[in-house]
């Protein structure tokens, strides 16, 4: 008897222990290749083999569609009907970006760390403060420094009237450099926040990239791991009140 009291203190003490690991792998997991609840994305991640120019940098493992994908390369395209062009012809260089920009937005499986309810009415999760790797905000910026818009946050206060998106009445069209002085204030402004800039190098594990060679394998996959184990670590869970409830038995049978 007083063996089988043993180790069922003992068995009962290892359940508690284990609780928080068990529980904290469960949130990590939760995290990881992963689709936003948005238009246009899939419900689960998988294989695309047909993605689209920019976007197939995913094709193996995506949250976006072929179709998708094309229309992310258009302008005034069916995903949002915004016009990139509303104070005149972006330039290629720069279009480039928002054309990455959204294809990392539709297709990645490796923002859940980043993924935030809303209460839009076309989505209810969105990105947030995703930190964004130093050399692509700021190549964006360059690249685009000469660029012309009217607004710093392209989320809202457009005049949609005609169906796309015009200036707001009383602003002005300004160069990219002159509306967003720094890369930092276009990486983080221009779209409420989605990214943050982050002072990590691509290639270090800890920043998103837009821009990877998919023969040398997705590096944001690691990102979010890393991301993942930090959110899902901190705060530790409390103890279920079952496994409270039975701390007196543990006891009686110590």
């Amino acid at each position: 008897r007083g063996t089988f009291r043993t180790m069922a203190a003992a068995w009962l003490l290892l359940a508690l222990l284990a609780w928080p690991a068990a529980i904290t792998t469960a949130a990590r997991d939760l995290l990881l290749n992963v689709c936003m609840d948005a238009k246009h994305h899939k419900r689960e991640p998988g294989p695309e083999g047909q993605l689209y120019g920019q976007c197939a940098l995913w094709k193996d493992n995506a949250c976006c569609t072929a179709n998708t994908s094309v229309e992310a390369h258009q302008d005034q395209s069916y995903l949002y009907s915004f016009n990139w062009d509303h104070c005149g012809a972006m330039p290629e260089k720069c279009k480039r970006h928002f054309i990455q920009d959204m294809c990392l937005y539709e297709c990645s499986p490796n923002l859940g760390p980043w993924i935030d309810q809303t209460d839009i009415s076309w989505r209810k999760e969105r990105i947030l403060y995703v930190p964004l790797c130093r050399e692509d905000c700021e190549q964006w910026w360059e690249d685009c420094q000469d660029a012309v818009t009217c607004k710093v946050n392209w989320h809202k206060g457009w005049n949609w009237t005609t169906g796309t998106n015009q200036c707001p009445q009383g602003t002005m069209c300004q160069k990219f450099k002159y509306v967003f002085p720094k890369p930092a204030t276009l990486c983080e402004e221009i779209w409420s926040h989605s990214y943050s800039y982050s002072s990590y190098h691509r290639g270090s594990g800890r920043c998103i990239q837009m821009w990877f060679d998919p023969v040398q394998g997705n590096p944001n996959v690691a990102v979010a791991q890393y991301y993942a184990r930090v959110a899902a670590a901190c705060p530790t869970p409390p103890l279920p009140m079952l496994l409270l409830l039975l701390l007196p038995t543990l006891l009686c049978l110590l």
